[in-house]
């Protein structure tokens, strides 16, 4: 990708940043060829598109080295964009929302500083990713379980960052974090929660500190970069036992929802359930010319056989108990007096600690195979609708998006995921990149669904780069009070701009006319 750079920064002041941060890491972890401008672009991104492209990249491989990279970016007004490890498919990758940005490359800060088995914590910087932090419980033997993602390849605290959850006790990661280490826009370093106390053991234990707790400030913001954290994990249980059900029509959803709430909510179910739709078998398992060729989204009769082939409900869903054994069999009576009413059958399965296979999971990136569905260059775009947990409701959002899906000729892909007293809403766009006309109808669809989400009150917990502005126009309260408290926050940290211009809708005074553009 040729060279664009940042909104009224010359060649000259460019050079002399690019100079500068090859003095603070060395030349070679200066990235600004082609090539390299290549690697941290959006790769399911549709087409060639030529928005969201960075400048170059710079890779630190310390916290001091970050601190001197942003004063030197505050220097000549270069804006940063900060990665973990650049795995946030779906929603960006490793682009930035502002083109002509560096993008702040922390992958080569993956040290695992602590690992504590008795209190059930580990201590880590961005560029740990899932595969990393499992061997290191697995090789070390210690008795700790990881919740992991579908595709885990990304980092444990970059996934955390964008609220990131898994199916898991511990799957909403977000609540696993314990104490910061964040390099502000000054690039001042600060410790959040008991991290702000010189030599604390209770960093990691403590979220909330003394006065004002400012971890959050921190999560799908631009207004500090992390540099390492707490994280918590799970203590390896007794035993589980998984209960398996399939549910064969798309209006089972509802019954599904009303059933699995309450036992979320009295902890009978101590994990993120994950209503999962068809989609996820058929589209990892094969390709969509396999079953049917013609226009528009799949007919009922496709799926149908689809359901057939592989031996699954238009819904799946899977039940985990942990814990001591008879504990575990209480809980599953609990939820089989829970099902009885619909008549549901589940597959059982039991583990027990020593058990050779099916006991703590492992990383994978198997799901990932679901881009492969239409052929070509495949690619794929998330919306994640937040809604309340009731079935009526949760029913008419099916309804609705599948409408949508089948009005924009999309095969509909959803998962819905049943979190307590909300339901996150998964819906996976999967294209060809190389065919325009095919995503300029996915790009319509995903418009669509953002528009019909805020009518009735709903928003996505995460989004694209290219929908973000869109997205945090719909939080409109009191004249978009909240969004103009995000920028003076913005503004008063960040008075340069130049860490993540434009992240999830936070514009600095700086480039505030980028807002809406690209």
């Amino acid at each position: 990708m040729q060279l664009q750079l940042p909104p009224g920064i010359t060649h000259a002041r460019f050079d002399a940043a690019l100079a500068a941060f090859g003095r603070i890491v060395g030349s070679e972890w200066v990235l600004a060829t082609d090539e390299d401008r290549d690697t941290y672009l959006d790769v399911y991104a549709p087409g060639n598109d030529p928005r969201f492209v960075p400048a170059a990249a710079v890779a630190p491989a310390s916290v001091e080295e970050v601190q001197a990279i942003v004063r030197v970016a505050n220097e000549q007004r270069i804006p940063l964009w900060p990665i973990s490890r650049g795995k946030n498919y779906g929603y960006g990758g490793s682009a930035p929302r502002l083109s002509g940005s560096v993008v702040l490359d922390l992958g080569r800060m993956k040290r695992i500083l602590e690992v504590n088995p008795e209190l059930g914590y580990c201590i880590l910087e961005p560029g740990v990713g899932f595969f990393d932090l499992y061997r290191h419980l697995t090789d070390n033997r210690i008795p700790l379980w990881m919740s992991l993602p579908g595709n885990a390849w990304g980092s444990v605290l970059g996934n955390a960052l964008e609220r990131g959850f898994a199916a898991t006790p511990y799957g909403d990661h977000t609540s696993q974090l314990c104490g910061m280490e964040v390099v502000l826009p000054s690039g001042e370093l600060v410790r959040t929660g008991m991290g702000a106390m010189s030599g604390s053991p209770n960093w990691p234990l403590f979220k909330h500190g003394f006065g004002p707790a400012w971890d959050q400030l921190f999560v799908q913001s631009n207004f500090g970069i992390v540099t390492r954290a707490g994280f918590w994990l799970m203590p390896e249980p007794a035993a589980t036992t998984t209960l398996t059900m399939h549910a064969p029509r798309p209006e089972d959803l509802g019954w599904l929802v009303d059933v699995l709430t309450p036992l979320k909510l009295r902890r009978i179910v101590d994990h993120s359930i994950v209503v999962m739709g068809y989609m996820g078998t058929a589209a990892a398992n094969s390709q969509r010319n396999e079953w049917y060729q013609g226009p528009g989204a799949l007919p009922d009769e496709v799926v149908a056989r689809i359901l057939r082939k592989y031996g699954i409900g238009w819904w799946n869903v899977s039940l985990r108990l942990y814990g001591e054994p008879e504990m575990n069999d209480a809980s599953e009576q609990v939820i089989r007096r829970a099902f009885a009413p619909h008549t549901q059958e589940f597959t059982v399965t039991r583990w027990k600690r020593g058990d050779a296979e099916g006991g703590a999971p492992a990383p994978s990136v198997f799901p990932l195979q679901v881009i492969n569905w239409h052929g070509g260059r495949g690619g794929h775009l998330g919306f994640s609708p937040v809604m309340p947990a009731s079935g009526r409701l949760v029913l008419e959002q099916l309804e609705r998006t599948r409408a949508r899906f089948r009005e924009f000729g999309v095969d509909y892909s959803g998962n819905f995921y049943v979190l307590g007293r909300h339901v996150t809403n998964i819906n996976l766009m999967l294209f060809d990149r190389d065919n325009a006309e095919m995503t300029a109808r996915t790009h319509r669809l995903f418009e669509a669904m953002v528009q019909d989400s805020a009518a009735v009150g709903y928003a996505e917990y995460r989004t694209h780069l290219g929908y973000m502005d869109r997205v945090a126009a719909t939080f409109d309260y009191n004249a978009h009070a909240l969004g103009r408290l995000n920028e003076a926050v913005k503004d008063a940290l960040d008075p340069n701009g130049i860490l993540a211009p434009g992240k999830s809708g936070i514009w600095p005074r700086a480039y505030r006319g980028e807002r809406g553009r690209g």
